[in-house]
């Protein structure tokens, strides 16, 4: 979003806060990115969707926006999206499915499908969720995780431990990402017990698990949720990026964004057999594959002293440069154009990952963005 704001205006419409004010609509505009983040504020109430489609009503007036691209996150902000707004083309950008996620909306499925019967274009998260959602609409685009190199890249340099590591033995095997019923908790504490000499450490805000479910061990370390800002700072200071993620539902379908951040820390990395992961960090040689805690500890003490070759970051180096935000946003803009006939759509927004998917089109593989013509 914030690529797209260096062209467009550009609103993200987040959940309501639920407090004792009146309605109303609070706008923060981001001073490095100048996307427009928009918080309803309502009380608590029988009707949410009513009152959430007259406060975008409100402002969609008040800010003097016309034929917007309506962009969707999920399928339920359907029920408060204002029919009386005439968007120039609907996006849905499906990154999970999120149907299978516990505690997932009855109506989720109902309403993704109303949503790809409106929508121009459908790009997903990953390869594997391309697959499973291109029978359902004829422009569907796989746009799996790209990475901020820069940001990441700058781990390489950086020198001693930021704060809860100093004093931290070695070696660190480092998580960052929710904490949820897509980790394999199981695994982290099978390691932990394999390795008592290894340091695991996760951070991350836990989410639907219970606190008290997280394995306890003198060598793993629940750090909680850090700022993106200081990210960096916490990889410099691990020798393995971990995905000890869990084989089911909430899992079948994800892409996840930490494969190429662990990458460009040049940082190895070992990870379950996610479809995502799998191809093509692993058939390239980026990602070792695990099949159960014997093999990730196998892995791990191979990647730790294999895969810190120059020769090995030399080769993930030249696959991130296919896969930055830049490259993502760029293919998605060219098909968004082609939708607006303002250019004619054209290439791949991940030409790697796209060779590996037969039979996919051009890309082989919140709403919202106003349009530049009302801006």
């Amino acid at each position: 979003m914030s690529r797209f704001a260096r062209e467009r205006r550009v609103f993200f419409v987040e959940e309501p806060v639920i407090d004792s004010t009146e309605p109303h609509m609070k706008m923060t505009i981001c001073p490095r990115t100048q996307v427009c983040v928009v918080t309803p504020h309502m009380p608590a109430t029988d009707e949410p969707n009513r009152v959430l489609r007259r406060l975008l009503t409100e402002f969609v007036d008040a800010q003097g926006i016309r034929k917007p691209i309506a962009w969707f996150y999920t399928p339920m902000a359907l029920e408060f999206f204002p029919e009386t707004i005439e968007a120039s083309a609907v996006v849905y950008d499906c990154m999970d499915e999120l149907s299978m996620f516990r505690g997932a909306h009855a109506d989720l499925r109902v309403l993704e499908k109303h949503l790809l019967n409106q929508a121009d274009l459908v790009f997903t998260g990953g390869v594997s969720l391309f697959e499973a959602k291109r029978q359902f609409h004829p422009q569907v685009y796989p746009c799996p995780s790209g990475v901020d190199l820069k940001h990441f890249a700058q781990a390489r340099g950086l020198k001693g431990d930021y704060k809860e590591l100093a004093g931290m033995p070695r070696p660190r095997l480092g998580y960052a990402g929710v904490i949820d019923e897509r980790l394999d908790l199981d695994l982290i504490d099978q390691v932990a017990q394999k390795r008592p000499g290894w340091q695991i450490v996760m951070i991350g805000p836990t989410a639907k698990i219970a606190p008290e479910s997280l394995p306890r061990r003198a060598n793993i370390h629940w750090l909680r949720m850090k700022d993106y800002a200081e990210l960096p700072q916490y990889f410099a200071g691990w020798d393995l990026g971990i995905m000890p993620f869990a084989l089911n539902d909430a899992t079948r379908y994800i892409s996840p964004t930490k494969t190429p951040e662990y990458l460009s820390a040049g940082l190895p990395v070992v990870s379950t057999a996610i479809r995502d992961v799998e191809r093509p960090y692993g058939e390239l040689g980026l990602a070792k594959i695990a099949h159960d805690a014997d093999e990730f500890v196998a892995h791990a003490e191979q990647a730790m002293i294999v895969d810190m070759s120059f020769k090995w970051r030399e080769r993930a180096d030249e696959f991130l440069k296919s896969i930055s935000w830049d490259s993502v946003w760029g293919g998605m803009n060219r098909l968004i154009l082609g939708v607006l006939n303002e250019t004619p759509a054209a290439g791949p927004v991940v030409e790697k990952v796209a060779r590996a998917v037969p039979g996919s089109g051009p890309f082989e593989t919140g709403m919202g963005l106003e349009s530049p013509a009302s801006v």
